[in-house]
C-alpha cells in the first residue's frame, strides 16, 4: 500500500500536508483581515467537502473568529437568512454555487470564490468552475498572494451550526466558549467519536452538519491523514480504507446499510483490517443493521447521541449495545440524561417521555439572537432536543422516536423508527420512511414510503404482511407508497415533509 503512510489533506487526486496546509490557513488569515474579520466577527463557509473548507475554517479560528457552514443545497433567501442573521462579514463559496445565491448576499458581506476542484465536478455532474478573477474575489488567488498572518493566534471558537430548521426557521447554535480537548469530559466524548492522536480518516458526511464538522475539524489538527469524500459511496469507501489503510471512521446509518447491500464478495474484495474504531450516530439504527456491522467489522462499532446543542451526551460500545439490544448508550462522564413526562414530572426506568440532556465539558450556548428559544428547551439545568425514549434499568437510553415524528392514531401513540426498523429488514426494501397522515376518524394514520431493492417487484401486500408477522395490527401502515428514490439529507435524515407534501394531497 504505497499511500498508506501519507499524511495530511487529501480530496481526490489533490494532496497538501500539514506544514502547506498550516501555511495556506496562515497566508487565508491574512485575506480574512482585509476584508474586516476581526474576534467575534461571523464568516459562512458554503463548501463541499474540500481542503478549502479546512483552510477556511482554521483561518477564521486562528483571527478569533466564528466559522459558520451553510448547506450548500440552500438557495436563495435561505442562504440569505443565514447571511444576515449571522451578520457575516465574508461568505466563502464554491464557484458552481454562485448561482444559487440569487442576490441573497447583503450588503457589507465580501465574497471570496473557491475554485470547484475537478473531483468534486465529477461527483455532482458539473463542470470544473474557476472562481471569477474581477475584484480580487478568488480565494485561491488571494490566498496564494497574501503573506502569513503575524499576529498573535487566538483560541479557536466553535462553528456556529444552524440546525436543519424542522421547525420554523434555521436556529443558530452558538457557543460561548471553545471546546478543550484537555478537559477530562470533552475527552470521553471524543474517545466515542473516534477523535485521537494521529488518526487516519475519511469524512463522509457533509461538513456543514455538526457531527461530520467537529470531527472532520478536529481530526485534520491530529497529525495524520483526513481523506475529504466529495460524497458517499460506498464501495468508494472501502476502496479508500485499504489505499490510505484508515483507521477511524464517522458514519450514518444510512451509509452502514448502503454498506452492507454490498454483495459480500466485494466486501471481502478490500483489506479494512486497519479500522480500529467506526462510530456512528445522526439517526435511529435499526437493530438488525447494527448486529450485521458488528458481526462484519468485529466490536469496533461504537453508537453515541446528543445534538449540536449539547455534543456528546451518551456512548455505548458494540459489547454495551450487544448487552443492551437498541440502546444509544449511557451517559458519559460529566453528562447527565434525565426523561420527562406529559404532567412536568422525572420519570423513572422503562417510562417513556421526553429526554433531557446535559454536557458540562461542552458548556452552554444560546441560539443567535433567539434568547428566549434557548431559555424554552431547559429544565433543571438539562435542554431537549425533542427526542422521545426511555432509560432502563441500568441506566441506558433508548430511543422511540423524535417528538415531531410521534404519530398519534386514535389516541395511541406510535413510534415509526420502530416500524422502520423491522421494515428495513424486508428483503425488497431498501430504503424506507413511516410517517402519519391525516385521517378524519382516528387524526392520523400510518403511512409507509419505500424504495425497492434492484428487481424487487414491489407487492405492498407481502410487504404488510410480513409486518403484521413482527408487530401489533395497529403499527401496520395502512397505505404503502413505493418510490424511486428516497429523499435523505446528507446526514441520512428522511426529508419527512418532503414525502408529506407529497403524499397528502393523494388522501
Amino acid at each position: 500500500m504505497a499511500d498508506a503512510g501519507t499524511t495530511g489533506v487529501i480530496s481526490g487526486e489533490r494532496h497538501v500536508s500539514h506544514e502547506e496546509l498550516a501555511a495556506r490557513t496562515a497566508r487565508a488569515a491574512t485575506v480574512l483581515d482585509a476584508r474586516g474579520v476581526r474576534p467575534g466577527s461571523n464568516v459562512a463557509i458554503m463548501l463541499r467537502n474540500d481542503i478549502a473548507f479546512l483552510e477556511a475554517t482554521y483561518a477564521v479560528q486562528m483571527l478569533g473568529a466564528v466559522p459558520v457552514p451553510i448547506n450548500w443545497h440552500y438557495r436563495g433567501e435561505e442562504v440569505g437568512y443565514i447571511l444576515a442573521d449571522s451578520a457575516a462579514v465574508v461568505l466563502v463559496v464554491h464557484a458552481d454555487l454562485l448561482g444559487q445565491l440569487d442576490g441573497a448576499v447583503p450588503d457589507g458581506c465580501a465574497v471570496l470564490v473557491v475554485d470547484t476542484p475537478p473531483e468534486i465536478a465529477a461527483a455532482f455532474g458539473v463542470d470544473p468552475v474557476p472562481a471569477p478573477a474581477p475584484g480580487g474575489s478568488s480565494w485561491d488567488a488571494a490566498v496564494g498572494a497574501a503573506a502569513p498572518w503575524t499576529g498573535d493566534p487566538r483560541p479557536p471558537a466553535a462553528s456556529t451550526v444552524y440546525t436543519s430548521g424542522t421547525t420554523g426557521r434555521p436556529k443558530g447554535v452558538r457557543r460561548f466558549a471553545p471546546l478543550n480537548p484537555a478537559d477530562p469530559d470533552v475527552a470521553a466524548g471524543f474517545a466515542i467519536l473516534g477523535i485521537g492522536p494521529a488518526m487516519r480518516t475519511v469524512v463522509c458526511g457533509p461538513m456543514y452538519h455538526t457531527a461530520p464538522n467537529v470531527f472532520g475539524i478536529v481530526a485534520g489538527r491530529m497529525g495524520g491523514l483526513v481523506v475529504m469524500a466529495a460524497r458517499f459511496d460506498a464501495e468508494e469507501l472501502l476502496a479508500l480504507v485499504e489505499r490510505y489503510a484508515i483507521t477511524r471512521l464517522h458514519v450514518v446509518p444510512t451509509m452502514m446499510i448502503r454498506l452492507l447491500a454490498l454483495p459480500a464478495e466485494v466486501r471481502a474484495r478490500y483489506d479494512v483490517s486497519t479500522l480500529t474504531s467506526v462510530t456512528h450516530a445522526a439517526a435511529p439504527c435499526p437493530p438488525e443493521v447494527k448486529r450485521a456491522f458488528i458481526d462484519w467489522l468485529g466490536p469496533i462499532v461504537n453508537e453515541y447521541y446528543g445534538g449540536t446543542e449539547t455534543g456528546v451526551v451518551v456512548g455505548c460500545s458494540a459489547t454495551e449495545w450487544l448487552e443492551h439490544p437498541g440502546t444509544v448508550g449511557r451517559a458519559l462522564p460529566g453528562c447527565s440524561v434525565g426523561i420527562l413526562g406529559d404532567d412536568g414530572s422525572w420519570l423513572g426506568p422503562g417510562e417513556i417521555g421526553e429526554v433531557y440532556l446535559w454536557n458540562s465539558g461542552f458548556g452552554d450556548f444560546t441560539y443567535h439572537g433567539r434568547d428566549d428559544d434557548r431559555r424554552g428547551i431547559e429544565r433543571d439545568g438539562l435542554v431537549t432536543i425533542g427526542d422521545i425514549g426511555h432509560l432502563d434499568e441500568d441506566g441506558f437510553l433508548h430511543l422511540c422516536d423524535r417528538r415531531t415524528d410521534m404519530i398519534n392514531s386514535g389516541g395511541v401513540n406510535i413510534y415509526p423508527a420502530e416500524i422502520e426498523a423491522v421494515l428495513i429488514t424486508h428483503p425488497d426494501v431498501r430504503d424506507c420512511a413511516v410517517l402519519g397522515l391525516p385521517d378524519p376518524e382516528y387524526g392520523q394514520s400510518v403511512a409507509a414510503v419505500v424504495e425497492l431493492t434492484e428487481g424487487a417487484t414491489g407487492d405492498v401486500d407481502a410487504i404488510r404482511a410480513f409486518l403484521r408477522g413482527r408487530m401489533a395490527g395497529f403499527k401496520v401502515p395502512r397505505r404503502i407508497v413505493v418510490v424511486d428514490d428516497m429523499p435523505r439529507e446528507d446526514s441520512g435524515k428522511v426529508f419527512k415533509t418532503r414525502l408529506r407534501e407529497r403524499l397528502v394531497p393523494a388522501t
